[in-house]
C-alpha cells in the first residue's frame, strides 16, 4: 500500500438504524473530535511562533543581519501560503485521522532538525563565514519545510468541523476552535521564551518538537474521519436541519459530479469564494501588521519602553480570544447563521481601533486599544477565510475552499511584512522613519476589506430575498 492508499479517505459504512446509539455516538465523537482538533492545532503554533523568541539568539551567535534573518520568515510564508491550497485539495480526499497527525509529526521533525542544524553544518569544516552562509540557507530550507507541513493542519480541521457540526452551530464551534490560534501564540511566547532564556535558542525548537511528536501519536488515537465512516448519518440529518447552501436538485447533481467538477464549480468559478479570498488578503495585512510590527510601532512612534510594549501586545491574542468566540456566538444566535453582518460590525471596529491607536496619547489606554484591535481582527480572520469559505462552497471541497482563501491570506502576510516596512521608510525623510506609514497601510486595508464584505452582504441579502 502506497502513500495514496495510506491516506485515502475511509469509505462510508451502512448507517446505524438505532437512534439512541446514533445519538450516543454523535455526542461522544463530536466532543472528542473538537478537543483533539483544538489541542492539535495549539501544538502546531508551539512549533510556529517559537521562531520569534529564537531570532535574537541566532543573530547574536552567528552575526546575521535583520535582512538575512528575514529570509527565515519569508521561507515559511511562501511554503505555508502555497501549501495551504495544495494540502487543502489533498485533505478533502484524505483520512483526517492520518493526515492531521502526520502533518504535525513532520512539523516536529523539521523543528528538531532546525535545532540540530548548526552542529551538523559545523562538521563540514568550512570557514566561519562560509559556515554562517550555508547554515542560513539550511535553516531557511528547514523552516520552509516546517511551514509546508504546518499548512496541512488547518485544511484537515476545516474538513472535520464541517462534517461534524451543522450550519446553525458551526459558527460557535468554529470560533471556539479558532481560539487555538491565540492560545498557541500565547503559550509559544511563554514556553519558548522561558526555555530559550534558560537553555538557549536551540531548546526553543527541540522541546516543542518533542511535544509535537507526543501529541501527533495521541491525535492518531483520538481522531476519526467523517461521521459516515463510523456508520453515522450526515450531521444535518442527525440534527434535522436543511442544508441551506444548495437546493435538493443541486445536491443530486453534485452527487454525480467528480471531485474536479465540484472543485471547479464551488471554488474556482465561485464569485463569493474569490471575493472572500481577496478580502482575506487585507485581513492578514492587518493581523500580521499588528503581530509583527506593533512592538516596533509603540517603541519608535510612541517612545514606549520595550518591556512595556511587549506587555501591551500580549493583550492582542488574549482579548482576541473573546472577539473570536463572540463572533461565532453572535452569528449563530443573533443572526441565525448569517456571517456577513458580523464581519461588517467587526471591520468597522478594526478601523476605529486603528484610528484610536494613531491618536491616543495615554499610554495605559494602549492596552485596551490593542486588545480591541485583536478582538476585531481575529473575528474576521476566523470567519472570512474559514467559516464563510466552507459554507459558500461544498462539504466535499471544504478543505480546498479554506486552503484557497488561506493562500490569499498569506499573500497578505507577505505584503504586510514587506509593505509596512517599505511605507515606514518611504514616508520618512533624512533617514528618519515615519510610522504613520504603518497606520495608513492598515487603515486602508481595513476600509477595502469592509467594502468587499459589504458587497458580499448585499449579495447574501439578495439571495435570501429571492428565496422568500
Amino acid at each position: 500500500m502506497g502513500l495514496n492508499g495510506f491516506f485515502k479517505e475511509p469509505p462510508a459504512v451502512p448507517t446505524i438504524a438505532d437512534e439512541e446509539k446514533v445519538k450516543s455516538m454523535y455526542s461522544h465523537w463530536r466532543l472528542r473530535i473538537f478537543y483533539a482538533c483544538f489541542i492539535g492545532y495549539t501544538v502546531f503554533y508551539l512549533c510556529k511562533k517559537n521562531i520569534a523568541v529564537a531570532l535574537p539568539g541566532i543573530m547574536d551567535e552567528f552575526g546575521y543581519s535583520a535582512t538575512e534573518l528575514g529570509l527565515l520568515g519569508s521561507s515559511l510564508y511562501l511554503t505555508y501560503g502555497i501549501g495551504k491550497f495544495v494540502n487543502g485539495v489533498l485533505a478533502d480526499g484524505s483520512d483526517v485521522r492520518k493526515f492531521f497527525p502526520t502533518a504535525l509529526l513532520m512539523t516536529a521533525i523539521a523543528n528538531i532538525l532546525f535545532a540540530l542544524a548548526p552542529s551538523a553544518v559545523g562538521f563540514l569544516g568550512l570557514s566561519p563565514q562560509m559556515t554562517a552562509t550555508v547554515l542560513l540557507w539550511v535553516l531557511a530550507f528547514l523552516w520552509g519545510v516546517s511551514g509546508w507541513f504546518q499548512s496541512a493542519g488547518f485544511p484537515a480541521v476545516a474538513k472535520s468541523l464541517t462534517y461534524w457540526y451543522s450550519n446553525s452551530e458551526r459558527g460557535t464551534k468554529w470560533s471556539l476552535w479558532s481560539c487555538s490560534h491565540q492560545m498557541g501564540t500565547f503559550l509559544s511566547f511563554i514556553i519558548a521564551g522561558h526555555i530559550a532564556a534558560h537553555f538557549g535558542w536551540r531548546a526553543a525548537f527541540f522541546v516543542p518538537g518533542v511535544l509535537a511528536i507526543i501529541t501527533a501519536l495521541w491525535l492518531f488515537e483520538r481522531l476519526r474521519d467523517r461521521p459516515q465512516s463510523l456508520g453515522l448519518p450526515d450531521v444535518e440529518e442527525y440534527r434535522n436541519e436543511p442544508v441551506k447552501v444548495k437546493s435538493s436538485d443541486d445536491k443530486q447533481a453534485e452527487d454525480g459530479m467528480s471531485y474536479v467538477q465540484i472543485f471547479k464549480k464551488y471554488v474556482l468559478c465561485n464569485k463569493t469564494i474569490w471575493l472572500l479570498a481577496i478580502a482575506y488578503v487585507f485581513v492578514y495585512i492587518i493581523r500580521f501588521g499588528a503581530e509583527d510590527w506593533m512592538i516596533m510601532y509603540l517603541k519608535n512612534a510612541k517612545d514606549i519602553k520595550l518591556e512595556d510594549a511587549t506587555n501591551m501586545i500580549a493583550s492582542l491574542p488574549l482579548v482576541g480570544i473573546c472577539g473570536t468566540v463572540c463572533a461565532g456566538l453572535i452569528s449563530d444566535k443573533l443572526f441565525k447563521g448569517k456571517r456577513a453582518p458580523v464581519n461588517l460590525i467587526y471591520l468597522v471596529g478594526v478601523i476605529f481601533a486603528i484610528l484610536a491607536l494613531k491618536f491616543n496619547t495615554i499610554n495605559s489606554l494602549n492596552y485596551v486599544i490593542i486588545g480591541l484591535l485583536g478582538a476585531f481582527t481575529y473575528g474576521p480572520q476566523m470567519m472570512i477565510g474559514g467559516l464563510c469559505a466552507v459554507e459558500s462552497s461544498s462539504k466535499k471541497v471544504a478543505s480546498a475552499a479554506s486552503g484557497f482563501t488561506g493562500t490569499f491570506g498569506y499573500i497578505g502576510a507577505f505584503l504586510s511584512a514587506t509593505g509596512t516596512g517599505f511605507l515606514v521608510d518611504k514616508l520618512g525623510s533624512n533617514g528618519q522613519q515615519n510610522w504613520d506609514g504603518a497606520i495608513y497601510f492598515w487603515l486602508v486595508s481595513g476600509i477595502i476589506c469592509l467594502i468587499i464584505c459589504t458587497i458580499l452582504a448585499i449579495d447574501e441579502y439578495k439571495k435570501d430575498a429571492k428565496k422568500a
